[in-house]
């Protein structure tokens, strides 16, 4: 009977994916799917992802970017209604041209007593939300969504920019059926990349268009006479193809995945020119190469003009070099002179908005204005300073020379013995080196004073630690009181600053019992505002739940609960890299004081464990010297990403990991 199913739905698979998919007509077939055939677990599947994007002529604007959506989309769980509310983008600044959102439509269908039943999106679930001065969104939820609907959705968007927005191949649900289509006149010439570790065939033609363009001559001396002019210009369209079924999904809950989208498939246009000689224009070269990038961003009145203005801080600049006596003191001084004194707006941004005079005075500004100012500053103060040009981990990693590939800037000074230093002036607690998480990039842009960039590596190159300390004490009922050192340096003290410095003091220590399992008794974090110095947080602290008591014998694992109960990677493979975003190392160091009147049985053996290339390591060793166990463990990795083909053994990793940590040593009562 099971085998007859399985024929049956892959017959109406096969069937519902061969039939044309129209807006607005669903099928029983589609409804009645109770789960995806190729992938059970899905919540959801985009039954079709439809996107046609081709360049509109209006005689007035030019050349548009047209793109028309439809998506269908089967839900089959309640962890699937998610699906039911969609956000759609769109550049919308508060000047200059906007891009807009038009022809929506959409409808929920639901199988009802045997019927199909539809209800239509409403303007009631259609609400514009402005994200900031330069974006919009359209949100998006629909009506009457239960397990088993299907959702039908279509919009337009059009923009005055030649930009075609990237076309993914993957999703984090499974799609049965997608179909792209691109149209670009012969008058443009793009650069087409793929991305992810998914594609999708390629087809090519051409095929035939035209424009009319309309004009309007004046002649005649005392009257006055107009004559309009329609002109038809044919010219060819290149038509790039993208059709698949049943791709599957790409798991965007991986644990250290970074910004998932780095490593979705799909395919991304680039502008490089335009050539308009038949219509009476010019040809234009857009950029090609980093240096053209990194030179236009430099020539910009909102980067290199606003970087040369020093007048707005002499005063205060003088103020300070009078404190600094070497240039170690001028860099630290000078940095958290600009942290204090300008605060963050939260745009990400390479170009300055306001201008760096007026965020200097008003004290508040975007990355540009802030670390333009901190650059400037520090090239006054006689330092090898340049801004660097940053992609933000949710910009992704740019595949291709392009001046959307970066949106944020720091400042890197360039040390005598050729090593450098890196900035970030937005987040109150970065130090040296140590800049904020969303500016983990894999590489940046250095842009020098002629305009002329050089590659940088953003990663950190020492590891950031975690140092625990755990003393242990057992008493006769099984009973554990200890206290608890945690050491945190580098990116690791900044997180927690980030994470903690505003909490209450009561809200962190029942965070900490949550999770450990612990009745802490007396707690106390140091150097919480000196960023100079690691953060200790120490704490004293008694548990009735880490020992178990069988027939005169107490089971317990060393490692309390600094132990990693549970391996990260549970799927089966991975076709995308680990991205810890940089290298690091938790020292784990315990000591165990055991009852008097009990020895020890047996305990864990001592394990090390290495990956290939010097990957990462992890090392166990427990010593007993009488009513004393010592247990010394370090996990440490050597780099930030771990290529996909390392994936299964640093799975096996973690195994290993976890048995050991979570493995028994075993007291027996004394006779």
């Amino acid at each position: 009977m099971k085998k007859i199913l399985s024929v049956f739905v892959l017959i109406i698979t096969i069937h519902i994916n061969a039939q044309e998919i129209n807006f607005g007509k669903v099928s029983k077939e589609e409804l009645q799917e109770k789960f995806h055939p190729l992938d059970s677990t899905a919540d959801a599947a985009y039954l079709l992802k439809e996107r046609r994007t081709y360049f509109e002529y209006d005689s007035n604007k030019g050349f548009q970017v047209v793109t028309d959506y439809h998506e269908r989309i089967k839900i089959y769980t309640k962890e699937g209604f998610n699906y039911a509310s969609k956000k759609i983008k769109f550049y919308n600044p508060d000047s200059g041209e906007q891009e807009r959102i038009s022809s929506l439509k959409a409808y929920t269908y639901n199988l009802e007593n045997n019927k199909i039943e539809k209800v239509k999106l409403s303007k009631k679930d259609v609400f514009d939300e402005k994200l900031n001065k330069y974006r919009s969104q359209k949100k998006i939820t629909l009506p009457n969504v239960k397990e088993g609907s299907v959702i039908d959705l279509k919009y337009t968007l059009t923009s005055p920019y030649w930009n075609i927005k990237t076309l993914n191949f993957q999703y984090g649900i499974p799609v049965k059926n997608l179909n792209y289509k691109v149209e670009i006149p012969e008058y443009f010439t793009f650069n087409k990349r793929l991305k992810g570790y998914y594609n999708i065939p390629l087809k090519e033609y051409k095929k035939r268009a035209s424009i009319n363009i309309s004009s309007k001559t004046r002649s005649g001396y005392r009257t006055v006479k107009t004559s309009f002019n329609n002109t038809k210009i044919d010219y060819s369209n290149f038509v790039s193809e993208f059709s698949a079924t049943n791709i599957p999904e790409i798991k965007e809950n991986e644990p250290y995945s970074g910004n998932i989208d780095n490593y979705r498939g799909g395919i991304q246009f680039e502008l490089s020119g335009t050539n308009f000689l038949k219509t009476g224009g010019g040809i234009k070269n857009y950029t090609t190469t980093w240096e053209d990038v990194c030179k236009t961003i430099y020539k910009s009145s909102s980067f290199g003009n606003e970087l040369e203005k020093s007048s707005y801080f002499e005063d205060d600049l003088k103020s300070i070099l009078t404190q600094a006596k070497n240039d170690s003191e001028k860099i630290a001084l000078i940095f958290q002179f600009v942290k204090s004194k300008i605060k963050w707006d939260g745009y990400y941004a390479k170009y300055t908005d306001v201008g760096v005079k007026k965020a200097f005075k008003e004290g508040v500004g975007n990355s540009a204005e802030i670390n333009l100012i901190l650059t400037s500053m520090l090239r006054s103060a006689g330092l090898d300073v340049n801004p660097l040009l940053v992609s933000t981990k949710n910009n992704g990693v740019p595949l291709f020379p392009t001046l959307e590939g970066f949106n944020y800037l720091i400042s890197k000074i360039n040390l005598s013995d050729g090593k450098y230093i890196l900035l970030d002036a937005t987040e109150k607690y970065s130090t040296i080196n140590i800049l904020p998480y969303r500016t983990l990039n894999w590489y940046g842009r250095e842009v020098l004073k002629d305009g002329s960039s050089t590659k940088i590596n953003l990663i950190p190159l020492n590891h950031t630690e975690e140092n625990n300390i755990l003393h242990v004490k057992i008493d006769e009922s099984g009973e554990v009181i200890g206290m608890y050192r945690k050491l945190l340096t580098g990116h690791s003290a900044m997180f927690y600053r980030q994470k903690n410095n505003l909490k209450k003091e009561e809200e962190i220590i029942n965070t900490i019992e949550s999770d450990h399992g612990i009745e802490i008794d007396e707690f106390k974090v140091l150097n919480k505002e000196d960023l100079s110095k690691p953060i200790i947080q120490n704490l004293k602290f008694s548990g009735e739940d880490f020992i178990e008591g069988i027939n005169n014998k107490l089971y317990f694992s060393p490692s309390f609960f600094l132990a990693t109960k549970e391996n990260p990677f549970k799927s089966k493979e991975r076709n995308f890299p680990i991205d810890f975003s940089m290298p690091w190392q938790d020292q784990y160091s315990v000591s165990i004081t055991v009852p008097n009147s009990y020895s020890v049985e047996s305990y864990p053996e001592e394990l090390a464990i290495g990956l290939p290339n010097n990957l990462g390591i992890f090392k166990y060793k427990v010593l007993v010297q009488g009513n004393k166990i010592k247990l010394s463990s370090v996990v440490q990795f050597n780099s930030n990403i771990i290529a996909p083909q390392y994936y299964t053994i640093v799975k096996d990793f973690y195994n290993q990991l976890v048995k050991k940590q979570t493995e028994k040593i075993v007291l027996v009562k004394k006779q």
